[in-house]
C-alpha cells in the first residue's frame, strides 16, 4: 500500500505536486470546477478533449461549440473561453516582443 495522496479534485494535486504533474484533462477540470449530478468535472474535461483532440484543437472554437457539450453551461464555457483568450494574448505579447528584438 502506497502513501500517495488521493485528491478529491485536480486542484489539490496542482497545489501539492505542481501543474506539470497534471494531465490536460485535469487542468481543464480545474477550470470547469464542478461537474454535474451524473458526471464529475474530470469526466466532462476528458470528453471535451476527446471531441477537440487537444488544447490546440480547442483554442479557436467558438463559444457555441463548448455550449453544445453536456455538463457545460454558460459560466463554465465562458471560463474556458476566457482562459484560451488569456493564452492567446500571452502568445501575441511574446511574438510582439520577438519582433521588436
Amino acid at each position: 500500500m502506497t502513501n500517495q495522496p488521493k485528491w478529491q479534485h485536480p486542484g489539490g494535486k496542482f497545489r501539492e505536486v505542481g501543474p506539470e504533474a497534471l494531465s490536460d484533462a485535469e487542468l481543464l477540470a480545474i477550470l470547469i470546477s464542478t461537474g454535474t449530478q451524473n458526471k464529475p468535472a474530470e469526466q466532462i474535461a476528458e470528453e471535451i478533449i476527446q471531441r477537440f483532440g487537444s488544447f490546440k484543437g480547442m483554442a479557436n472554437q467558438p463559444l457555441s461549440k463548448f455550449l453544445e457539450m453536456k455538463g457545460l453551461g454558460d459560466v463554465k464555457a465562458i471560463r474556458i473561453a476566457a482562459a484560451f483568450e488569456i493564452a492567446r494574448r500571452i502568445v501575441n505579447e511574446v511574438l510582439k516582443d520577438h519582433e521588436e528584438t
